[in-house]
């Protein structure tokens, strides 16, 4: 058994999660930091987080337009799925991160984090609030 890692990918950052041993729970992992479109970069920690938790599976978010279609954030987040299946060779799954960015500045919020300390880990609260969402909707379905 392993773990699933779940990704926020951006231009400059990706927020990274992982679940528990019992696929229930999402927790922050990092935001990792790359140039501005250095993706090979982003692919690397992934690939070294992976195997050093032994991830089986990856969610990654997949960025469609409010109204369903796909952009080019979207084509984006397909061409990283295929990257990190050729590098990996596990599954990866896209799942709609339509309304994740919102719903992890809302739990910041709550908190009541400065401006400045939400902008460092909201990607990393997204990656959460996706591989959450996933593990939510897939309970019982291995």
């Amino acid at each position: 058994m392993g773990r699933i890692l779940g990704l926020d990918l951006g231009t400059r950052t990706i927020g990274i999660a992982i679940s528990d041993n019992l696929e229930m729970i999402a927790s922050a992992v990092e935001t990792y930091r790359f140039n501005e479109n250095d993706f090979e970069s982003a692919l690397k920690r992934v690939e070294d987080i992976a195997r050093e938790k032994k991830v089986y599976k990856i969610v990654l978010g997949y960025p469609k337009h409010m109204n369903g279609d796909v952009g080019e954030k979207a084509l984006l987040a397909e061409s990283f799925k295929d990257k990190l299946i050729e590098l990996l060779n596990i599954e990866v799954v896209l799942e709609d991160e339509r309304w994740t960015t919102k719903l992890a500045q809302n739990r910041l919020l709550e908190f009541d984090l400065s401006r400045s300390k939400r902008k460092k880990i909201i990607d990393k609260m997204a990656a959460v609030v996706i591989l959450q969402n996933y593990l939510d909707s897939n309970k019982g379905g291995k």
